[in-house]
């Protein structure tokens, strides 16, 4: 049907002419258009990984630093398209619209129902007074037919973080047409009431997006860009606040900060704005034609695969003391004992389930000069996968102190308790305490709820010179055990 449309096949074209002519790291690039027996297609870069929509059908919200991560990636996104020689606003910016690849990187694409600002080419290819877009993530200007500009698309990235974060959009109502016109009528739920642990910066940023008036939101993609390296380097790389202890109901305890927040995700700044969120991707596309399918461009070039589950909300940086006491299954509470780290093996739920095993030994061979370490990563944060770790077996179930050296900084860990080791992350509970540090190599956590068994799981590890240049970071423990704690 759509190969007979003459407004769809321009509108596909159109797209093919305008997205070439964005050199941005973070945009999905098209090489070329061609006509083959009367259908259209367009070659574009084979991209691996799966779409924002996808991953939150999944995961149902995301971690802070994931939200940052794509929040600096498609601004410096959008801050490029809307600065180029022909200025472009995308008017579709959705999780749908948003890829991201196994090691973190994130890209916007399907400019389908773009307006060019400049020239003749200031024209819609669509019917008058048709409002395009999606219904969840117009702006309060689509909705009523306001001229546009970039600020627009910063809304719509506005609605995208606040799902990211809460779980849903702020407006839904029965029909396309209510839920666009509720964001006209009211301001969304405050995003504080809904998780309450965010940080005052991250939430004040999606406040600013989502302002209806556009003249309250942020100026431009730099804008947004430069705002969340602000947060971050403010020290609220975890976006998060102080967090829970899911298990005690009460606020995780917290000991002295041994450092600042741990790093967060970054790579190489994008041209031409300073987005630090995502690594340059490295490797050589491979080219793919797209069917005139409109609907569904993106998906005609991409081939979706695995993407990490990011870690669940965390503090920011520190040395935790967390939970409360062990007891048994009368109820009585578990003593402090002398047990010992008696055997470690490691894991990886995402790979194949276990990751350098036969270096494992020197994490408890009583020299912090030698260390079990991960294989070598392209993104500090594991990419597609959740982290890797080790799982420590006590001696005995106790309270006590765990003594953690590690080879280089940063890192950033979450420990597990249970009393039998779980091959899935997910069966392994939340985590009893959460640690981070950019300089220091040890680290002493109490832990006040152990299991039998502890799961140590990296969540982010520094750059190595034993690594490539194409995957440089890895990380490791280079001594680790468990005693008592001391008064």
């Amino acid at each position: 049907q759509l190969a007979g449309d003459a407004t769809a096949i321009e509108r596909f074209r159109r797209e093919a002419r305008i997205v070439a002519q964005l050199d941005h790291p973070n945009i999905v690039s098209i090489y070329d258009s061609v006509e083959h027996d009367g259908r259209q297609a367009v070659v574009m870069p084979f991209v691996p990984g799966k779409s924002l929509r996808d991953l939150l059908d999944a995961e149902k919200h995301l971690s802070p630093e994931q939200t940052l991560n794509i929040a600096a990636s498609v601004a410096g996104a959008l801050d490029a398209a809307h600065r180029a020689k022909e200025p472009i606003i995308h008017r579709d910016v959705k999780p749908g619209n948003i890829l991201i690849t196994p090691d973190g990187h994130v890209l916007l694409t399907d400019f389908g129902i773009a307006k060019v600002l400049s020239g003749a080419a200031n024209q819609d290819l669509t019917s008058e007074n048709v409002m395009m877009g999606t219904a969840k993530y117009l702006s309060p200007e689509q909705v009523r037919g306001h001229e546009l500009d970039g600020r627009a698309d910063l809304y719509s990235l506005g609605l995208v973080l606040y799902e990211c974060l809460a779980g849903k959009v702020p407006f839904k109502g029965a029909t396309d047409a209510e839920t666009a016109l509720a964001r006209v009528q009211r301001d969304p739920t405050p995003l504080g009431k809904l998780r309450p642990q965010l940080h005052p910066g991250l939430l004040h940023l999606v406040k600013r997006l989502l302002a209806r008036d556009p003249a309250n939101r942020p100026a431009s993609g730099a804008e947004v860009v430069a705002i969340v390296e602000e947060i971050r380097s403010n020290g609220a790389g975890s976006g998060l606040w102080q967090g829970l202890d899911t298990r005690s109901g009460g606020p995780a305890a917290r000991s002295e900060r041994t450092d600042r927040a741990p790093t967060p995700p970054n790579g190489t700044r994008p041209r031409p704005q300073p987005n630090r969120a995502l690594p340059r991707r490295r490797s050589t596309p491979t080219f793919v034609i797209a069917g005139l399918l409109i609907t569904a461009l993106a998906a005609g070039g991409v081939l979706w695969a695995a993407l990490r589950n990011g870690p669940k909300e965390r503090p920011a940086d520190s040395t935790a003391i967390s939970g409360t006491s062990l007891t048994t299954p009368d109820g009585q509470p578990v003593p402090i004992t002398n047990s010992k780290v008696s055997a470690l093996t490691s894991f990886d739920p995402k790979g194949d389930g276990t990751e350098n095993e036969s270096k494992v030994r020197l994490a408890r061979d009583a020299k912090t000069a030698t260390a079990w370490l991960t294989t070598c990563y392209q993104n500090q944060y594991f990419g597609a996968k959740q982290g890797v770790g080790l799982i420590v077996k006590l001696s005995g179930p106790a309270q006590g102190l765990l003594t953690l050296n590690f080879p280089s900084a940063p890192w950033n860990v979450d420990i597990y308790a249970s009393s039998s080791p779980a091959a899935l992350l997910e069966d392994w509970g939340q985590p009893i305490s959460q640690n981070a540090s950019q300089k220091s190599k040890a680290s002493s956590i109490v832990l006040n709820q152990p299991g039998r068994y502890l799961l140590l799981m990296l969540r982010e590890v520094a750059r190595d010179k034993g690594c490539s240049s194409s995957n440089p970071f890895r990380g490791g423990f280079s001594e680790i055990s468990f005693g008592p704690a001391q008064d």
